[in-house]
């Protein structure tokens, strides 16, 4: 009879768990520097990604899903403040982060209002290369632990992460090498978490650094793929300054996104033996397009599939990213959706799962609708981008008609290239010279949809 009863309980408790809030938790996972079409659910041939996959097929998978910028910190800026480049503060890379409250707010600032448990888990989205961890805590995040510095987040070897305002020391690790592997840390934090906010209601941003440069991989998972690619060394003369020498890139680089696709399906498991996956909605995205770095090649593996170009581009390879939701018994599974979407839906989306506040100056739209199958999913009249790197590049994107200007830092009239991406996504043939009437509609557009920057770096030529 005793056991009959403890039976009863565990069954009772695993149902308790399941519906013990109507808020969902939502686990927001990114890659960095992941290309469209590193997964196998994207085309990827080589690279096996089976959690990744499962996730599609049990979830919904997006075919135009773009991210806030085609690098790393103002991408994630977007995310965040639910905004896209030409309405954010941090526009670029370098040594400057978001500014505090009440500048600059993000959406897990909201959840916290609305009665979540928030965390940051990986590499800070706040800024760029600051040291200053006490930001992320102050901003809308309970708990955080991780990097914040980027160019420290090149390195899988870390001499310290942060725990909230804390450094987490690993006297063992030289960047390079070391008995602490920042991804399996990083992992195994996320689901120390998660069994601590079992009970919920909880956000979770799981920001990973794989597949981004230095390239670092546990010896078991280069061993996978040593007899597949049967690599020839890569030379020392070939070491770079700053990243990790990897003599086998490709293996490396493919033991990567493995073991990433490994600590996902770890994730998934997780919030399944707790009984909380159907109360759980984890999405899945990049930060910007392929990456060149470290030793990789991003043609090596056809890593922006059919799209042109990549990380630092603004054609379709540097923006267009993965996106996959997964939500048992909510999101319906085996579906795929064309719906134009951007970095900047996410914070109306997760507000209105949540029941927080909503965001009054918010350039996107939540997928609610598109997610759950229910109602008008609404859709975006032009999705918008700047960049200040190389000459700096503007893009927009409205209908099939996608506009990119070059060099907008040196010139008043920059050159401009014009795609219809519905006929031609590897963006081959340009067709600004026979539609001057279009570029000059969309280069009008370009200005009325943004906001000059508040910071110096982000000016544009027509602007100083």
């Amino acid at each position: 009879m005793l056991r009959l009863i403890a039976l009863f309980l565990v069954f009772q408790c695993a149902g308790f768990a399941e519906r013990v809030s109507g808020k969902p938790n939502i686990i927001y996972i990114l890659a960095d520097d992941l290309g469209y079409g590193d997964l196998g659910c994207y085309g990827q041939k080589v690279i096996k990604t089976p959690h990744l996959d499962r996730m599609a097929a049990e979830g919904i998978r997006f075919t135009q899903h773009y991210s806030g910028s085609t690098v790393c910190a103002p991408s994630r800026s977007a995310l965040l403040q639910g905004k896209h480049t030409g309405h954010i503060y941090v526009r670029g890379n370098g040594s400057l982060q978001m500014r505090r409250d009440p500048l600059d707010p993000i959406f897990p600032a909201a959840l916290q209002q609305a009665g979540y448990h928030t965390a940051l888990i990986g590499k800070s989205g706040l800024g760029c290369n600051t040291d200053d961890s006490a930001l992320v805590v102050d901003k809308g995040f309970d708990y955080f632990f991780g990097y914040t510095s980027h160019t420290a987040a090149h390195f899988y070897y870390p001499n310290y992460l942060w725990r909230n305002t804390e450094k987490v020391k690993y006297p063992g690790n030289t960047l390079h090498g070391g008995d602490h592997y920042s991804s399996t840390v990083v992992a195994e934090e996320a689901l120390k978490y998660i069994e601590e906010q079992k009970d919920g209601p909880f956000f979770l941003h799981l920001a990973l650094q794989i597949p981004h440069a230095s390239l670092r991989a546990k010896e078991e998972w280069k061993e996978k793929y040593r007899p597949i690619l049967k690599e020839e060394l890569r030379p020392e003369s070939e070491k770079h300054p700053h990243y990790s020498y990897e003599r086998e890139p490709r293996t490396t680089f493919a033991a990567m996104i493995s073991y990433m696709d490994h600590n996902v399906g770890l994730l998934l498991r997780k919030l399944e033996d707790l009984g909380i996956a159907k109360n759980t909605l984890v999405m899945f995205a990049s930060d910007n397009g392929a990456m060149r770095e470290g030793g990789h090649k991003m043609e090596s593996f056809h890593s922006s599939g059919p799209l042109r170009g990549g990380k630092r581009d603004l054609y379709e390879g540097g923006v267009r990213v993965p996106m996959i939701a997964w939500w048992p018994g909510k999101i319906e599974g085996g579906r795929t959706t064309d719906h134009p979407s951007a970095f900047w839906d996410i914070s109306p989306t997760v507000r209105e799962l949540s029941g927080a506040r909503p965001q009054a100056d918010t350039d996107g739209i939540s997928l609610v609708p598109t997610l759950l199958g229910k109602g008008e999913q609404k859709k975006h009249e032009h999705l918008y981008w700047e960049f200040f790197e190389g000459g700096g590049k503007r893009a927009i994107r409205k209908g099939k008609w996608k506009l990119i200007l070059y060099n907008t830092n040196k010139d008043a009239n920059p050159r401009a290239e014009l795609y219809n991406i519905e006929k031609d996504l590897a963006e081959k043939n340009d067709l600004a010279e026979k539609n001057s009437g279009k570029v000059a509609e969309l280069t009008t557009l370009m200005d009325q949809v943004r906001t000059p920057s508040e910071h110096p770096a982000f000016k544009f030529k027509s602007e100083r």
